[in-house]
């Protein structure tokens, strides 16, 4: 069996935990790239770690940065990888737009520092590279649903900034024939999702309201609508564009969408309460239909500078030939996630009723 090396960028987050986690099951050597901090946030991946004075290791993490091309280029010269899987990025949407010199610096220059670093080494032939793209490309969507011929027309910094991410491994590919495909995820969630990402953010804000640990969930836009799917399910895609004779590039999408406030009520009705909705505009809100508490509410802190609507993929091509498709439907998705943030916060509130178990 030829030998399986992968380095994965943006290894702690929640798409590289899933595809660490994948790869191993797959026979892969993993090697994971991650910011060296004064604390640990390690814990999507804690359960692969094996110590590395034990013999016959297969999973090992390195201190990295996309914005420093010097570190990139030793990594890849000391882990000699077959494949690199880019994830790393600065991810948040609303942050890019108080952030955007960082995250064009990490999303969009340290694309090409890997590929550079590719070029450089002259590993071209050896290696295979994979670019975390994003829905949020085609921002004030042209076309509906969006495909990979979809004009783009990015509506933040970090559209922006992964615009030039997109650009530069298509450049690289015709350039110089690196085996680099881009792929067009669109939203995919799971328990382990950032707590700031709205989809985690209503999962655990259900959990807590049902628990009494808080009263209101504040969002923004309602009736924005996402395809949403499974981080678990699109991590199998990103591996099935690298096994590919050719490189190309690759919408993931369920092809269906869902309005917030559609997630929202789903993830309330996981735990019995069902939502009625007041108001209009800024001033509506969502209350318990049995009681009348209100439970939702808009804040407009939480409104895009320049909002993005609508965005549905259609991923056929995927499917054609990559032979992907997702596996877990949206209530799936919804009622994993509610469930899972109510055994976490459960749990905390154990320990912080117990403090004796805290060293356990």
């Amino acid at each position: 069996m030829p030998r399986q090396v992968a380095l994965i960028t943006g290894i702690t987050g929640q798409d590289g935990a899933f595809l660490a986690e994948s790869l191993l099951d797959k026979g892969y050597t993993v090697h994971g790239v991650k910011r060296r901090s004064s604390s640990f946030n390690t814990e999507r991946i804690d359960h692969l770690y094996i110590d590395p004075h034990e013999r016959n290791g297969r999973f090992y993490l390195h201190y990295g940065d996309l914005t420093d091309g010097t570190s990139l280029i030793r990594l890849i010269q000391e882990t000699q990888p077959t494949e690199i899987y880019n994830l790393a990025a600065q991810s948040h949407v609303q942050v890019s737009f108080e952030t955007p010199e960082y995250t064009a610096n990490a999303d969009a220059v340290g694309t090409l520092r890997l590929l550079e670093a590719i070029r450089i080494l002259d590993l071209g032939k050896q290696v295979r590279f994979y670019q975390a793209s994003t829905s949020e490309l085609f921002g004030k969507v042209q076309e509906v649903p969006q495909r990979e011929t979809t004009p783009f027309y990015p509506r933040s910094p970090y559209g922006v900034a992964k615009l030039y991410a997109y650009w530069i491994t298509v450049n690289y590919r015709e350039a110089y024939g690196l085996h680099a495909s881009n792929g067009i995820l669109f939203n995919h969630e799971s328990p382990v999702r950032g707590e700031t990402f709205i989809t985690r953010k209503v999962s655990r804000a259900v959990a807590a309201i049902q628990l009494g640990l808080t009263k209101t969930l504040f969002v923004g836009n309602l009736d924005a609508k996402r395809d949403w799917g499974h981080a678990r399910d699109y991590v199998e895609g990103m591996w099935l564009m690298l096994q590919q004779d050719a490189p190309d590039d690759y919408v993931l999408a369920t092809g269906v969408a869902h309005a917030v406030r559609e997630f929202i009520e789903k993830a309330f009705a996981v735990v019995g309460r069902r939502i009625a909705w007041r108001g209009t505009g800024v001033d509506e809100h969502g209350v318990d239909a049995k009681t009348g508490h209100p439970l939702v509410r808009v804040d407009p802190r939480y409104f895009r500078p320049t909002e993005v609507e609508l965005l549905i993929g259609d991923p056929m091509k995927a499917r054609e030939k990559l032979g992907w498709s997702h596996k877990t439907s949206f209530e799936e998705l919804v009622t994993e996630m509610v469930k899972s943030d109510l055994r976490k916060l459960q749990s905390e509130q154990r320990r912080y009723e117990y403090p004796q178990l805290r060293a356990v």
